[in-house]
C-alpha cells in the first residue's frame, strides 16, 4: 500500500458513521415496533422475552446518547401503554406517589449544605487543621488531602463536591511544594469518593428511597467503613510517600494545632450536629438535611464570611439544578420499580437464583461485578434506582441485611466515580489538575486497587457495616 493510501484508510469514514448513527438509531424503534406488535397480537411475547424487551429498550436508548432519566421513562412508558392494562391514572397516581416521600427531602437540602460549604471557606480551614495534624508524616500535603477529604465528606454528601472544594485548594499546593501532579490528582479523586460513604450520603438516601429502608440507620452503618476505607488510602499514599522521598511538612506545634482546630471549629461542629442529632433522636435525617443547609448559610455569610449574599442566589440556582436533574431520575425510576413489581421480574429472578443453589456468597459476586460494570457507563445515582428494585428482593430472600447491602452498593458507586468512562470524579479532578483522562486513570491505579480489596472485604463481613448499628442500639 503506498504512503497515500494508508493515509486515506486510516482517515474517519463519514459514512462508516453515518451507518452506526443510522443502527444506533433503528433499534430502538424496532424494539418499539416489537412493543406494538405484541399488543395486537401479531407476537406472541412470554414473560421472559417480555423482561429482556424492558432491559433491551432501556439500553438501546441509552447508546443513543439520551440521558438515562428520559431513556428509562420512555422504555416504561412504552411498556405500560403497550404490553400491559394498566390505565393512565393509575400511572399518574404513581408518579405522585411514588416521590410523595418525606425522604426525598434530604436529596436538596443535602445538596444546598455541599454547595455553601464548598464556595464559604470550610473546605480551607478544613486542609489547614488536616497539615497541622498529618503534614509532618511521608507525603504530608497528600496525607492531609485525605483527612481533609473525609472531613469534609461528613458535611456535604457528595463525591464531585468533595474533590472540587479540597482539590481545587490543595492540588496545585502539592505541586508547588514539589509532588508530580499524577500523584496529587490520584490522591483526591479517590479520597474524594469518600464523599458518598462518610455519612450524610446521597447515594444511601436514594438507595433508601427506591428499597424502603432507613436512611437513620445506613448513615450510622457507614461511618466505621468510610473511616476504615480514609485510613487505607492514608496508609497507600503514605507507603507510595516514602518509598519516592516526597516532601514533608515541618511538624506543627501543637499551638498552631489548636488554633487551625479552633479556625475550622465551626464546619467540624456540622458533623456533630448531623450524626449526633440523628442518633439522639433530635431530628430525622430529612431534618438533619434541612438544619444543616440553615448551618452551613450562617457560617458561610455571617461567620466565616467568605459567601457574600450577592453570591447566594447563585449557590441556590445551582443546587436547584442538580436537585432538579436527581428528583427527575428519581421519578422516573419509581415508574421503572412498579413496572418490575408489575412483571413480576424481581421474584422471578430470586426463584431463579435460589433454583441454581446460588447462595449468598455467589449472589454478592455477581452483584459487585454487574455494579462494576454498570459503574461504565452510568453515574452512581441511576446505577441505585434502577439496579436496587430488581436485587433487593434477591438479597432479601438469600437473608442478606438491607443496610450490609446498602453499604455494599454505596462502596462500589465510589470504585465506578474513580473509573472512566463516566467516573465523575476522573473529570472533575481532570478539570482541576489540567490532566487527560487517560492519564489521569493511570494515576489513580494504586488507589484504585486499595478500593477494590476493601471492597471484598466489606462484601463478605458484614460485621464492619452492622457493628456500630448494633452497638447504638438501632438494630
Amino acid at each position: 500500500m503506498t504512503v497515500s493510501g494508508a493515509i486515506r484508510a486510516s482517515e474517519p469514514n463519514p459514512q462508516r458513521g453515518r451507518t452506526i448513527s443510522q443502527l444506533l438509531i433503528a433499534v430502538p424503534i424496532l424494539l418499539v415496533a416489537l412493543c406494538f406488535a405484541g399488543k395486537y397480537g401479531v407476537v406472541d411475547l412470554g414473560p421472559a422475552a417480555r423482561g429482556t424487551l424492558i432491559f433491551a429498550l432501556l439500553f438501546a436508548l441509552m447508546i443513543t446518547g439520551m440521558p438515562v432519566s428520559i431513556a428509562l421513562g420512555l422504555s416504561v412508558l412504552t411498556f405500560l401503554f403497550t404490553l400491559t392494562q394498566v390505565p393512565i391514572e393509575a400511572v399518574a397516581l404513581k408518579l405522585f406517589t411514588g416521590i410523595e416521600n418525606f425522604e426525598i427531602m434530604a436529596i436538596p437540602f443535602f445538596i444546598l449544605a455541599g454547595n455553601f460549604l464548598t464556595h464559604g471557606g470550610v473546605a480551607r480551614r478544613m486542609i489547614t487543621f488536616a497539615t497541622a495534624m498529618v503534614g509532618h508524616w511521608y507525603g504530608g500535603l497528600a496525607l492531609a488531602g485525605v483527612v481533609a477529604c473525609a472531613l469534609f465528606a461528613a458535611v456535604s454528601g457528595s463525591s464531585p463536591a468533595t474533590v472540587v472544594a479540597i482539590g481545587s485548594i490543595l492540588m496545585p499546593a502539592m505541586v508547588r511544594h514539589g509532588f508530580p501532579n499524577r500523584f496529587g490528582a490520584g490522591v483526591i479523586t479517590t479520597s474524594g469518593s469518600l464523599g458518598i460513604l462518610i455519612p450524610p450520603s446521597i447515594p444511601m438516601v436514594i438507595y433508601a428511597v427506591a428499597t424502603n429502608s432507613s436512611v437513620g440507620k445506613l448513615f450510622i452503618a457507614g461511618i466505621v467503613p468510610g473511616l476504615m476505607l480514609a485510613t487505607l488510602l492514608g496508609l497507600t499514599t503514605w507507603r507510595i510517600a516514602r518509598k519516592n522521598n516526597y516532601p514533608r511538612l515541618p511538624k506543627a506545634s501543637w499551638s498552631a494545632r489548636f488554633k487551625a482546630f479552633l479556625d475550622a471549629f465551626w464546619g467540624l461542629l456540622l458533623i456533630v450536629i448531623v450524626i449526633g442529632g440523628i442518633y439522639g433522636g433530635i431530628f430525622t435525617p430529612t431534618e438533619a438535611a434541612a438544619m444543616s443547609a440553615v448551618y452551613a448559610f450562617v457560617i458561610a455569610v455571617f461567620v466565616y464570611r467568605d459567601l457574600s449574599l450577592r453570591e447566594v442566589p447563585g449557590v441556590l440556582l445551582a443546587s436547584a439544578n442538580l436537585s432538579a436533574m436527581l428528583l427527575y431520575i428519581i421519578t422516573n425510576a419509581v415508574l421503572f420499580s412498579f413496572l418490575m413489581t408489575h412483571e413480576n421480574i424481581p421474584q422471578a429472578l430470586a426463584n431463579w437464583l435460589t433454583g441454581q443453589g446460588l447462595g449468598w456468597v455467589g449472589f454478592l459476586l455477581i452483584v459487585n461485578l454487574l455494579l462494576l460494570l454498570a459503574g461504565n457507563v452510568m453515574e452512581p445515582s441511576s446505577i441505585i434506582v434502577i439496579m436496587a428494585p430488581i436485587l433487593f428482593p434477591v438479597a432479601m430472600k438469600l437473608g442478606i441485611d438491607p443496610i450490609h447491602f446498602g453499604i455494599l452498593i454505596t462502596v462500589n458507586m465510589e470504585v465506578g466515580l474513580c473509573h472512566p468512562p463516566v467516573g465523575l470524579n476522573l473529570y472533575v479532578a481532570s478539570g482541576i489538575a489540567k490532566m487527560g483522562i487517560t492519564e489521569l486513570t493511570i494515576a489513580v491505579w494504586p488507589w484504585l486497587l486499595t478500593m477494590l480489596c476493601f471492597l471484598v472485604v466489606v462484601t463478605y463481613v458484614p460485621q464492619i457495616s452492622l457493628w456500630l448499628p448494633k452497638l447504638l442500639g438501632m438494630m
